[in-house]
């Protein structure tokens, strides 16, 4: 049986070459290949393949958010040029199957790919090892909403707006996000959530 393969990476030569590699292999077929995490559901819909290969950094959606969307359709694996620890924890949470580097070879790609197909999951050791070693996110749901949020440039009258709170309420989260990340202002603490992956 072939594997049906969408492969979606918003880097057009590494798209190309990554599908290259994967049709050489034997029973797998790439049906799919997109550039951005928002065309994702629809092209899921579309070709209907057994596996969905996601880079973790795309235009109109991250990988892991258009995980989230598609675990009940088809098995995903994760590819990421970033080792941030918290990224496989919300992978793991998103339904993700297989989480592995950009510097993986084509072999270990494919292993991957048949290894989530038949329900097993696969992850790259030295990102498991990160992830373990940096523990669980200290934030809270609305701490990190607020964080990502003022990462994005929002003032706190706009951050309170969208998330339904008093302006107040939104100090005082990224005051207690700043201090549980040891921060010297909302900028360090943002870089600091970003590098390890909870946001």
């Amino acid at each position: 049986m072939t594997i049906r393969v969408l492969l979606a990476d918003d880097e057009h030569l590494i798209r190309g070459a990554i599908a290259a590699l994967l049709d050489l292999e034997d029973g797998i077929e790439v049906v799919a290949q997109i550039g951005r995490g928002d065309e994702v559901l629809a092209a899921v819909a579309e070709h209907r393949p057994d596996v969905a290969v996601l880079d973790i950094e795309m235009p109109g959606m991250d990988g892991l958010s258009a995980a989230e969307r598609i675990n009940a359709q088809c098995k995903i694996v994760i590819l990421t040029s970033l080792g941030r620890p918290g990224y496989l924890r919300r992978a793991m949470a998103a339904g993700v199957s297989g989480f592995l580097g950009k510097d993986a070879s084509a072999e270990e790609l494919a292993m991957a790919i048949r290894k989530v197909q038949t329900g097993g999951r696969y992850l790259d050791a030295e990102l498991a090892a990160a992830a373990m070693a940096a523990g669980d996110s200290p934030l809270t749901e609305r701490e990190r909403d607020a964080l990502r949020l003022a990462g994005d440039g929002a003032t706190i009258s706009r951050i309170a707006g969208e998330l339904h709170l008093t302006e107040g309420t939104v100090r005082n989260y990224l005051s207690s996000a700043m201090t549980k990340l040891n921060a010297q202002n909302r900028l360090e603490a943002i870089r600091t959530a970003q590098r390890m992956g909870w946001l």
